[in-house]
């Protein structure tokens, strides 16, 4: 409803209510009908006028804010001032929508402050405990002066190793960082994923031997299948998914890959026959630092940072990954890649002499 059908509206209830009292009273049609019309003029331009400057005139500021406001300083200048033919009606709209949004925008960022709070607290626990282990070693070493040469061999190499531990996690957090602001680049190159896959595989081997664990390719094609993609941090990714199955698979165990073919992208899942995982930690799953297992997951090693780099390297190829688990069985992470579009050599025709 705009403000001349409001007003015309209310002038109208204002005048049969006051011709309803003069019929009431003097019983002449013509006093009633003269009583109509100057009640319903008067009334008009009355309400008009108080309306429009005390109501209607600051509802369309309001409105011109929160639509302003929604549309941002770029998009303003690009569409002009915008005026609404009905304010009042719209303004409902605009305000129900801001709101909405607004709510969104705080849930959000209450989120994200959650986040970083147990970012930060992970990232403090990660820190302090090497270095609570390298000062223990240190002092040790300091007051029993190397006498005792053995012990002091085995301190050293123990500090040594919470040392590489730091040198991981500032490593991987430096990598996390470039990723995130694309101070990395993605370098496309066209490879057979089928070779990369051995490739890992054999720089694997003796690890997966001291976890008793045998890696499998199922390899279901016989043609290479070419991707689209950066091939180290494919191999990266691919060592990092193998490596974690490797943490987490049980002796005697097994973790395959396999190769699906789709229209346009590679599937590539690793299986593990593991503890597997709980259903509630999967959405957390590629988080920063997050463990499923915290004691577990420490005395296994590493920077707890593997699988959120995993998860960057391949959204930084504009591709998915995801996972899926049942506890005591195992894990499967799948992660999809551009299919590259293979050319066929043209076979070696003839010369023809003239």
């Amino acid at each position: 409803m705009n403000l001349r059908v409001l007003v015309l509206t209310t002038s109208l209830g204002v005048a049969i209510t006051l011709s309803a009292v003069n019929f009431y009273f003097q019983h002449k049609w013509y006093d009633v009908m003269v009583t109509f019309s100057v009640a319903l003029g008067v009334s008009y331009f009355v309400f008009y006028y108080l309306i429009e400057k005390y109501i209607y005139s600051r509802i369309k500021l309001i409105y011109k804010l929160i639509h302003n406001l929604k549309l941002g300083r770029d998009l303003r200048d690009a569409l002009g001032e915008h005026v609404s033919a009905n304010p009042i009606a719209d303004v409902e709209q605009e305000v129900k929508e801001w709101a909405k949004q607004k709510k969104t925008e705080i849930d959000e960022l209450r989120k994200q402050e959650k986040f970083r709070r147990d970012f930060l607290s992970n990232i403090s626990h990660e820190f302090k405990t090497p270095l609570f282990a390298i000062q223990g070693y240190i002092e040790a070493l300091q007051d029993d002066d190397f006498d005792d040469k053995e012990m002091a061999r085995q301190f050293l190499e123990k500090a040594s190793k919470n040392v590489d531990r730091l040198s991981y996690l500032i490593k991987d957090l430096d990598e996390i960082s470039k990723l995130e602001s694309g101070e990395m680049p993605i370098n496309y190159t066209k490879f057979k994923i089928n070779d990369l896959i051995k490739e890992v595989f054999e720089s694997l081997e003796i690890k997966g031997k001291q976890y008793h664990i045998k890696l499998i390719f199922k390899q279901k094609y016989d043609e290479p299948i070419v991707v689209n993609a950066d091939r180290e941090k494919i191999r990266q990714v691919l060592v990092n998914l193998i490596d974690n199955s490797f943490k987490y698979g049980k002796e005697e165990g097994n973790t395959s890959v396999s190769l699906f073919v789709l229209h346009d992208q590679v599937l590539v899942e690793v299986t593990d026959d593991g503890i597997g995982i709980e259903e509630k930690f999967l959405p957390r799953l590629f988080e920063r630092f997050f463990r499923t297992d915290s004691s577990r997951s420490r005395q296994i090693g590493g920077s707890g940072l593997g699988l959120a780099i995993v998860k960057h390297i391949i959204e930084a190829h504009q591709q998915t990954i995801n996972v899926r688990s049942t506890e005591g069985l195992g894990s499967t992470f799948g992660f999809t890649l551009a299919r590259a579009k293979q050319t066929i050599p043209f076979p070696n025709l003839p010369v023809l002499k003239s």
